[in-house]
């Protein structure tokens, strides 16, 4: 049976769409590059969706947000996240896709005030954010956060402990 493709990028808004930084940009340590996106999580009769701010150089995720609705706030709140541990230490560029989200003001103006500058895809190819999609998918088949969920709640606790085994036990590359 063919699935029902959910889309969480909606690019077409009247919101500054920003250049592509990072296109031949490879991080040498942590806090350089972030990478930005969101994925759905199915629950009954229903779908939430889930927020990353991911280390381009680390893997690690560094914020993250289930949200009810694709509304600004999850972003925001996954970006909050990264933004308190991060130490304001070094010189960080912010990538993400196009989507309304990532460009809307309040987002774009929590990035500027912190100094972050901002990054986006241009041609909406998903190769653009390769890091955040891969980080999607890892969190989705190898740690099962790819199921039907019964409730909010339950997708909330799976995927804060698949994060947290994400980051704290599974070997990365980098």
């Amino acid at each position: 049976r063919k699935r029902k493709k959910i889309y969480t990028t909606d690019s077409n808004h009247p919101f500054r769409k920003y250049p592509n930084m990072i296109r031949d940009f490879v991080p040498t340590a942590a806090n350089q590059l972030w990478v930005s996106d969101i994925t759905y999580i199915a629950l009954t009769g229903q779908f939430c969706y889930l927020s990353l701010v991911t280390d381009a150089y680390s893997r690690k995720i560094i914020g993250y947000c289930l949200y009810p609705t694709l509304e600004k706030e999850g972003p925001l709140s996954a970006l909050q996240m990264a933004l308190a541990q991060w130490g304001h230490h070094s010189t960080l560029i912010h990538h993400s896709d196009r989507g309304l989200q990532y460009c809307c003001g309040d987002y774009t103006s929590m990035l500027g005030s912190n100094g972050i500058a901002i990054s986006m895809t241009e041609r909406g190819d998903p190769y653009e954010n390769a890091i955040a999609e891969r980080v999607n998918g890892i969190l989705k088949h190898e740690f099962a956060i790819n199921q039907r969920f019964r409730s909010f709640e339950e997708a909330e606790a799976a995927i804060c402990k698949a994060i947290q085994t994400y980051n704290e036990q599974r070997p990365h590359s980098s």
